[in-house]
């Protein structure tokens, strides 16, 4: 649909009567239930494994451990080979953490595909226009509506991993080898794997506003937030300073460091999630003028 065509749509907009933000509500729900029963679905499965490895799991594990004559003050050879009990529970911490740092991309790729790249690519966004629902009005949806889920069953997952990080922490230092600083513990026990979820969602909203095509979208909001967290795994030693002497890397931060660096960091993110939305608003309201 060319730009004339969607100022058009646009212009019709503004002259009816806004709709109702419960009626849009519930279309938005309607249409991407499939996304919405899958986010429930992998949060209540995430929450579910890590009760199990707060308690069953890590008093089997740590049985396991003290069977093996591990709990020593000298510990043999075998006890750095794990047996099953150990395996279960490093496997399920495992597959949570790497669910949650697969979240980002996740989120990015359904934005920019299939949350507004496909709408304005088969016209569905633009007829909605004609609807009585002014392009400002889709576009604040698309946004909140997923991130209501989102936040909360983020915070939910990290609440439970800081749970099991606190309780188990002597058991997952000793067989796992685990440090506070490892990307996926640090971002999983603070609010830093919400803010880039949140800012996951705004890059692939920007990709599909931008784009107006799903596929090429998706690929440009995925690459977008790799590239995101690729630069702020090497920035993250720098955003704050480390003990006089020693030089700028996570081995050398202290772990009282956790809290300074977790909330630079996702202050940063923020920012960037505020300038993608922003930018997609500016860009929906170029294309399609004073409706917006």
């Amino acid at each position: 649909m060319t730009a004339t065509t969607a100022t058009t749509a646009g212009a019709t907009a503004a002259t009816r009567p806004p709709s109702s933000p419960r009626g849009l509500l519930l279309a938005l729900l309607r249409l991407h239930r499939t996304a919405l029963w899958f986010w429930l679905g992998l949060v209540t499965v995430a929450a579910g494994a890590l009760l199990w490895a707060i308690g069953p799991g890590a008093d089997a594990a740590w049985a396991e451990y003290r069977g093996m004559g591990c709990d020593g003050g000298a510990p043999t050879l075998g006890c750095d080979l794990p047996g099953p009990a150990f395996f279960r529970y490093e496997t399920t911490v495992t597959v949570v953490l790497g669910l949650l740092m697969l979240l980002p991309t996740l989120t990015a790729a359904w934005a920019g595909g299939a949350l507004v790249g496909r709408e304005l690519e088969n016209g569905t966004a633009q007829f909605a226009w004609t609807q009585s629902v002014t392009p400002a009005r889709w576009l604040a949806a698309k946004l909140a509506v997923p991130a209501l889920p989102l936040v909360p069953g983020t915070l939910a997952i990290t609440l439970l991993h800081r749970t099991l990080w606190t309780s188990d922490h002597h058991l997952m230092r000793v067989l796992a080898w685990r440090a506070w600083y490892d990307d996926g513990v640090f971002e999983a026990n603070g609010v830093l794997a919400t803010a880039h979820a949140l800012t996951a969602l705004a890059l692939g909203v920007l990709a599909g506003v931008l784009l107006r095509r799903a596929l090429p979208a998706l690929g440009v909001a995925v690459a977008a937030m790799a590239c995101l967290t690729y630069v702020l795994d090497d920035l993250r030693p720098h955003l704050w300073p480390t003990p006089p002497g020693t030089a700028p890397l996570m081995h050398e931060h202290p772990a009282s460091h956790f809290w300074p660096l977790q909330l630079v960091e996702t202050g940063i993110v923020l920012a960037v999630a505020a300038l993608a939305t922003t930018a997609a608003f500016l860009v929906l309201r170029r294309r399609t003028g004073a409706a917006v």
